[in-house]
């Protein structure tokens, strides 16, 4: 396991929105008196969807709000690979799984597209400042190998030019439609169902991850805490339904 410290430059300060505060309060309340620790993902994970990164002081901060030691809270921030404990890109971190089926399939093509377009090495904004990337552990899409991770979504089966296209869409303040990109609808046979084929129907153009992203719109903008809330009613798309 690699060894991770914080970033060399810090922020001098944090502090949740009003709204992701009253969220985190929300998290907090759901453990008995005294097991207020037990949040500390939750709101490390919201701290880290509101700025993008997680710094010192925004561990502090969550540290403060549970009544933890800062060491405490050090160490689960410095265990987990999912928190990034660098600056990145203002528009997208693409993590790009590289290990054996993604890697069979062509992660090592994509690596280099990100090396190209963005910069050079992992953990590095590019010269815009629009994006950083960095090589991941499987991210369990192996059927749908090569693939990549961007904000909240999987974007599948991917080859040179797609993944290229995609980065160039988020560019452009786009935001591409997530999953596959080979017009393969979920993870089934490149060739076509075999089983089940009942459910081959074409009743939804998108499986539903990918119908739920579009429905949401963006899903690499940071987390002001005033989104709407997963079990309320999402924006009606012409092309996705979801019952």
């Amino acid at each position: 396991m690699s060894l991770r410290r914080l970033h060399h430059t810090q922020p001098d300060s944090f502090a949740f929105t009003a709204a992701n505060k009253k969220w985190a309060k929300g998290q907090i309340a759901k453990f008995p008196k005294g097991r207020q620790a037990s949040a500390i993902i939750p709101l490390l994970w919201r701290a880290q969807e509101q700025d993008g990164w997680l710094s010192k002081p925004a561990i502090e901060a969550v540290a403060d709000m549970l009544g933890m030691d800062y060491i405490r809270a050090l160490e689960v921030a410095t265990f987990y690979f999912m928190f990034q404990l660098q600056p990145v890109g203002s528009v997208a971190h693409v993590q790009v799984c590289g290990t054996l089926s993604c890697m069979i399939c062509g992660a090592e093509d994509l690596i280099g597209v990100c090396k190209d377009k963005i910069a050079p090495n992992p953990h590095e904004i590019s010269e815009d400042g629009k994006f950083s990337w960095e090589e991941v552990e499987c991210l369990g899409a192996c059927t749908n190998a090569p693939m990549a991770q961007i904000g909240k979504d999987f974007y599948e089966d991917l080859t040179v030019e797609s993944f290229t296209g995609i980065l160039d869409e988020f560019a452009d303040g786009k935001v591409p439609t997530p999953g596959p990109q080979n017009g393969r609808y979920a993870a089934e046979p490149l060739s076509g169902l075999t089983t089940l084929q009942d459910m081959n129907s074409g009743k939804y153009d998108h499986n539903t991850s990918a119908s739920f992203a579009l429905q949401y719109g963006d899903t690499v903008k940071r987390i002001q805490g005033d989104e709407v809330p997963i079990l309320k009613t999402r924006k009606k798309s012409a092309k996705s339904k979801v019952n």
